[in-house]
């Protein structure tokens, strides 16, 4: 058997339904190629593996859970790429769908990986911690929508599937889970450069209270910042407001 470690953020899924429902979803989007990220003891790929004509691969990080998952599955053999989905060249050369019960502790830094990888990844379907996921679907108006909301609803379309039970895991988190899908944008909205849009996203979220004439005016001349528009905060406006004000910018 293998060990659980906590400064993985490992929390495996062990509840055989869900592992169903999200080989069920992935199947509505078709795809010739793979990544699991994070497949810890095997709940979901053993289900992975059954999928036909898929070239299917998995990254890992931990030693012992690859050696287990080798002698477990021995299907597995050369599919299995030791390391960290964050520093792991990209796993195919054509385009691929992602799925994975996704450590929380790093559960936004692999978005952003998907994000650098998306003229690549057409889909993906993530289990993540429910506030998480909440936030990365969340629309202007709430409380939740931030930087994350605004950085992936940019390039993706974000649908909020269904919730996952603590029990459903092994240990149990502290928090309740939820099963998130991407789908690539073919609507991306027009911004300056993709450069300009984060450096715009950032300062106007990370002074949300404000309204963008206060949080934003080192990025703008003042004769701009007499629009209306900058008397709202950050929150209040759609991705599609804030790539536009990207064209603005000094």
């Amino acid at each position: 058997m293998y060990t659980l470690k906590k400064s993985l953020g490992q929390h495996f899924l062990k509840d055989e339904n869900i592992s169903r429902q999200i080989v069920e979803v992935l199947k509505d989007h078709p795809f010739n190629r793979l990544l699991e990220v994070g497949p810890g003891g095997g709940a979901l790929t053993k289900y992975l593996l059954s999928l036909r004509e898929i070239d299917f691969k998995c990254v890992e990080l931990d030693e012992e859970k690859v050696q287990w998952l080798l002698k477990t599955y021995p299907s597995l053999e050369g599919k299995i790429i030791k390391g960290s989905i964050l520093e792991i060249a990209k796993p195919f050369e054509e385009s691929f769908t992602v799925v994975g019960n996704f450590p929380y502790n790093i559960s936004s830094q692999i978005l952003f990986r998907i994000l650098e990888w998306r003229e690549a990844v057409p889909c993906m379907v993530g289990m993540f911690q429910k506030e998480v996921a909440q936030r990365i679907a969340s629309k202007e108006g709430n409380k939740v929508y931030g930087i994350l909301s605004v950085l992936v609803q940019a390039f993706y379309m974000v649908e909020y599937l269904f919730e996952v039970n603590e029990n459903c895991f092994n240990p149990p988190p502290k928090v309740k889970s939820a099963v998130i899908r991407l789908l690539r944008r073919t609507d991306v909205p027009a911004m300056k450069s993709e450069r300009s849009f984060l450096i715009l996203v950032k300062a106007a979220f990370n002074q949300r209270r404000k309204t963008l004439r206060n949080s934003t005016k080192s990025l703008f001349e003042n004769s701009v910042m007499a629009d209306p528009i900058f008397d709202k905060r950050a929150e209040q406006l759609k991705v599609e407001e804030l790539a536009g004000l990207t064209f603005k910018m000094k």
